[in-house]
């Protein structure tokens, strides 16, 4: 949670543990497997049936159902959304964007439910509004009866009045005496012990899951089982179609709500789309998730992986060790780079890494008009490496090519880039190249 806003919750507490293995004698996929070497997230979000909408606006959600009091269903729906896709203005000593979401519930037949939501964001620096990572939560909570209903969410910018739209159909069932609700992702929750009580529930709305160094929360509730029960849990790897993880659920029956969390560390290579399974047959629940080496940028493949790792300062030397490494000792040595990089090992997240890719993500968004992805160019090496320009001035074209000036003034650093194909093609002049070569060896020193 460290880093991100959320609107609508305050923090919560969770408990409960697991980990991912290998079931009976099946031999883990190669380091370099993966359904896709780079996911489009929009694309891969919607295949799996979460929000998602596109620019000029882009934002992620999910929906938690849970069992209300009465015949109603709980209804937790969450965005995620980066800062970077906001407009920021400069107030005083920090920077604010607001938004409105709205969001409506369409049944088969009968009323709508619809619910509206101003937010407000401030962060204390310009770089903070750049962020490309999974930095702004939103929540809201709705009562609903089972049926067929199909949710659209409104994601509007209220200072540039962009606006996305995406919808998706729901199915709401009944929870009846011995059910269960389908496996909730989540950052931070608390189990209830009333149906009547609201659900307290950080939504993780991307499931996403970084390989080696990050715990994916899962939270599960049971309702009025007559007596001691298990439930059969299953983690399956859609990539492989096979069992990763299987155990039993215990419930002690007797109570209206109970419920449990499961914190599952993903240390297999079993890298894509995991599902989350709960029960047997036709009341089988299931979530989807996803494995990747980076929650900030979606990579399934640990040779893209390494080669975007490129311009990581400093840790030529563990990146060699990875590349190396027999398979069979990949996942070790990946699992120990994480952890020799993290920053704050108190926290799930690897601060360097996300910052990292999200530079990654950021030089793929800005650069992509040479025809290759964006942070190999020039251009996004340079960005990646020594971060924002404080000044960029792009002169007009000329007969010799046009050349665009990048100022770091607290680096004492002017560089030049020039496109001398016509084609939109920029490289460092040789000058430049070398006085970059020569602040990038000071700053790694």
């Amino acid at each position: 949670m460290k880093g991100r806003t959320l609107a609508a919750l305050g923090l919560l507490a969770a408990a409960g543990c697991g980990q991912w293995q290998k079931v009976g004698s099946e031999e883990a996929p190669a380091p370099t497997a993966g359904f896709t070497q780079m996911l489009s997230a929009q694309d891969f979000y919607a295949r799996i049936g979460r929000l998602t909408a596109g620019d000029p606006l882009p934002f992620i959600g999910s929906v938690a159902l849970v069992k209300g009091d009465a015949d109603t269903v709980l209804a937790v729906v969450g965005l995620s959304l980066e800062n970077r896709a906001l407009s920021f203005q400069k107030e005083g000593d920090a920077y604010t964007a607001r938004y409105r979401v709205d969001l409506t519930f369409t049944p088969a037949s009968g009323r709508a439910v619809v619910g509206g939501q101003d937010e407000t964001v401030r962060v204390p620096s310009f770089e903070e509004t750049q962020r490309a990572d999974e930095s702004i939560l939103f929540q809201k909570y709705f009562k609903l009866l089972p049926g067929e209903w199909k949710l659209a969410a409104v994601l509007r910018d209220a200072g540039n009045g962009n606006t996305t739209r995406a919808e998706v159909p729901l199915t709401v069932t009944p929870f009846g005496p011995g059910s269960v609700s389908a496996p909730v992702l989540a950052y931070q929750v608390r189990g209830r012990e009333r149906t009547a009580e609201p659900l307290q529930v950080v939504l993780n709305n991307r499931g996403a899951v970084a390989y080696g160094g990050d715990t994916l929360l899962a939270y599960i509730e049971a309702y009025g089982f007559p007596g001691p029960t298990a439930v059969p849990f299953a983690v399956m790897s859609r990539f492989r179609d096979s069992v990763i993880y299987e155990d039993s659920l215990r419930f002690k029956g007797g109570l209206a709500v109970e419920s449990q969390v499961l914190r599952l560390r993903p240390d297999s290579m079993a890298l894509g789309e995991m599902q989350l399974q709960v029960g047997t047959g036709p009341e089988r629940k299931s979530t989807s998730a996803v494995v990747s080496f980076s929650t900030a940028w979606l990579v399934t493949n640990l040779d893209e992986m390494l080669d975007m790792l490129r311009w990581l300062r400093g840790h030529d030397d563990a990146l060699s060790r990875i590349k190396r490494a027999p398979p069979s000792d990949r996942a070790e040595a990946w699992g120990r780079f994480w952890r020799e990089t993290d920053p704050n090992p108190s926290t799930p997240e690897n601060e360097l890494l996300n910052n990292y890719f999200s530079r990654v993500a950021l030089a793929n968004q800005r650069y992509r008009d040479e025809g290759v992805p964006g942070w190999r160019t020039e251009r996004g090496e340079v960005f990646i490496r020594l971060g924002e320009p404080e000044e960029i001035y792009d002169a007009a074209a000329m007969a010799q090519g046009r050349v665009i000036r990048w100022s770091y003034i607290g680096l004492r650093l002017v560089l030049f880039f020039r496109d001398d194909s016509g084609f939109g093609r920029f490289r460092l002049t040789p000058d430049s190249r070398a006085e970059f070569e020569r602040v990038a060896a000071r700053l790694r020193a």
